[in-house]
């Protein structure tokens, strides 16, 4: 079985690569904060619930109190639409704060995701040898 074909690694590549284009298009928010009548711009977090469920166990719910799993639909690396946001007077809806901020959670998403894929790769090295 090739290292490609495992499901978490390939769902955390997914993931860097969602965040690599995230990045993209935050920048482009920034880059068009003067810009008159734009509106920022984000994409929606990918949906893995599927790829989980056909990896994972389902829940069973052998109790009346036990709550059942949520299943939901989505694909990964839609656009996501948020329309609270101010806009100048200028019809420009970029905040350089909030920007900012979506940039840097970003950056420290991919940084996390990037040292679990990491470490995963060296526990298959080390149950190999």
């Amino acid at each position: 079985m090739p290292i490609s074909d495992i499901p978490i690694l390939s769902m955390l590549r997914a993931r860097m690569q969602w965040h690599q284009e995230r990045q993209q298009v935050l920048a482009e928010n920034i880059a068009n904060a003067d810009t008159p009548n734009y509106r920022p711009r984000d994409l929606a977090p990918p949906n893995f619930e599927s790829a989980l469920q056909t990896v994972s166990l389902p829940l069973a719910t052998t109790e009346p109190g036990h709550i059942a799993g949520a299943g939901g639909s989505g694909l990964p690396f839609a656009e996501a639409n948020d329309p609270h946001f101010e806009v100048r007077p200028r019809g420009n809806a970029v905040s350089h704060e909030e920007e900012m901020l979506k940039l840097s959670s970003n950056q420290m998403d991919y940084d996390a995701v990037t040292s679990i894929y990491t470490h995963s790769l060296a526990l298959i090295k080390t149950a190999v040898r």
